[in-house]
């Protein structure tokens, strides 16, 4: 199996080591990885932004890019919502639905693609999961309050695997970090105290590192947390699914 690794923007820029983790995890999983040095940006900043039509052209690049690929991965459900449920923009020819039906997000792919049940990592830590919006309602990464049904989480399942991670349990599982892209330029005095009641929940219940899978709704609380001065660090949950401590 070869997959087209798609790291997103941010990640690229400002966290490579999750990027990094994610690589070593699928090649260690038995993948065959391959990064694209072509690639660029999903279109999803233009688009967020009210510019759709101009992102059009990026669009048909990452279709271009990752159409050779038994599955493309990336370590961001926002990057991949976007390429799943926004593409439809572009004519459906079977390079783009052949696109958009095998991008998947990296605990999407793990758990319903590779089917893992082991992982062989350790990591030793309290750690407390944020799940990203566009993961969790977008994707369906996990269950959500608004819902009914029975209890999951990929991200969950998947740390469960981890030896000497201890999973902290939040009062709100799901509320948003008050990122939210444009949300958090736009209204920023929101967006910050959305961010502070989420690292004050992982906080109250003695969390050492928050872990999602989106980065940057990581990167928005780091933020808050360095201005702050907190006992809190974070961390991508490839991290530590790829760890070996």
């Amino acid at each position: 199996m070869t997959v087209g690794l798609f790291i997103p923007c941010y990640i690229d820029q400002f966290y490579p080591q999750a990027g990094i983790a994610t690589f070593q995890l699928l090649q260690r999983l038995g993948c065959k990885v391959v990064y694209p040095r072509e690639q660029t940006c999903c279109g999803q900043p233009l688009a967020n932004s009210g510019m759709e039509q101009e992102a059009r052209p990026i669009y048909e690049h990452f279709v271009e890019t990752f159409s050779s690929f038994d599955y493309v991965v990336c370590p961001s459900g926002s990057c991949v919502y976007h390429v799943n449920h926004h593409y439809d923009v572009l004519e459906e020819s079977a390079a783009v639905t052949s696109v958009r039906e095998r991008t998947f997000e990296l605990a999407d792919f793990l758990v319903n693609v590779l089917g893992v049940k082991e992982l062989n990592a350790r990591f030793s830590g309290r750690v407390g999961i944020h799940n990203s919006c566009h993961g969790l309602r977008g994707l369906r990464l996990g269950a959500s309050s608004e819902r009914v049904g029975a209890d999951f989480s990929y991200y969950r399942y998947l740390l469960s695997m981890v030896d000497g991670v201890e999973l902290v349990q939040l009062d709100r599982v799901d509320e948003c970090c008050g990122f939210g892209g444009t949300f958090s330029v736009n209204q920023p005095e929101l967006s910050t105290k959305m961010g502070k009641d989420r690292i004050a929940d992982h906080l109250r219940h003695e969390a050492e590192i928050i872990t999602s899978g989106d980065m940057s709704c990581l990167m928005h609380m780091e933020g808050l947390i360095r201005r702050d001065g907190l006992p809190l660090r974070v961390m991508h949950v490839a991290e530590i699914l790829n760890s070996r401590e």
